[in-house]
């Protein structure tokens, strides 16, 4: 028996997301089905870092698969990529310490959120960015930001209808970079309640119009109630870009 790692990247645009469901196509799926041929033909169970949603990409999804397999770990990488449609490519398979799970072994994920700000949305970018053309004061923001950076109960920005024993998660870094027409927001955290990166992102733009301060932030986090915060930003904007281990 050996474990995997693989480093996955995806467009998510035509799937349900990650994690198997029963409405419609995801990536775990897909990969479990590309994999089924390299032992045997029954699809092992392919554990992912996050479970991304419905339309959210993933740069370095990191995905792990205990296996018997005997392939050499280049012959693995090829084999996937040759099975797998164009939106999803491994990027690399490398050994790991056997039971190494991608998901529990995890310390810190980070995510990119992009929104153009633009009146018009470049067609290329409709996949990938919220279209929030309102004007924006990107130092609100950045203030706003700063307020959620450290140790707190993230109740507020979780999607509703979502169960976890504990909403409290650590935010490293939340900075705002403007390129253009273009405010990029990354975030590098300990773990994330579903949909937490979304409502963070919404929370911000509606400061930066002005619908909300951002001495705000304090109150929301002690609302521990979702209605607190802004809206949820939509999936395309955001990016899964990499997952930390010790």
């Amino acid at each position: 028996m050996r474990t995997l790692k693989l480093t996955v990247s995806y467009d998510g645009t035509n799937y349900v997301g990650w994690q198997r469901q029963i409405n419609g196509v995801s990536v775990q799926q897909l990969i479990e089905e590309a994999f089924a041929p390299l032992v045997g033909g029954v699809a092992p169970t392919i554990a992912g870092a996050s479970r991304t949603d419905a339309g959210v990409h993933a740069l370095g999804q990191v995905a792990s698969v205990n296996t018997e397999t005997e392939l050499s770990v280049t012959a693995v990488w090829r084999a996937l990529n040759v099975r797998l449609p164009a939106d999803i490519r491994i990027v690399s398979v490398e050994e790991a310490p056997l039971g190494f799970h991608a998901r529990f072994r995890s310390v810190a994920k980070s995510y990119r959120y992009r929104m153009v700000t633009a009146q018009v949305l470049p067609p290329f970018d409709r996949w990938y960015a919220w279209h929030a053309p309102e004007p924006k004061k990107i130092e609100w923001m950045r203030d706003a930001a700063a307020r959620m950076v450290g140790r707190h109960d993230f109740a507020s920005f979780q999607a509703r209808g979502a169960y976890v024993k504990d909403t409290v998660r650590t935010i490293h870094r939340l900075e705002l970079l403007e390129q253009g027409d273009e405010i990029q927001i990354e975030c590098d955290g300990d773990g994330f309640l579903r949909h937490m990166v979304r409502a963070i992102a919404g929370t911000l733009a509606e400061v930066g119009t002005g619908l909300r301060t951002a001495s705000s932030i304090s109150g929301i986090l002690e609302a521990k109630d979702r209605r607190a915060a802004g809206a949820t930003a939509p999936a395309c904007g955001l990016t899964l870009v990499g997952v930390r281990y010790c």
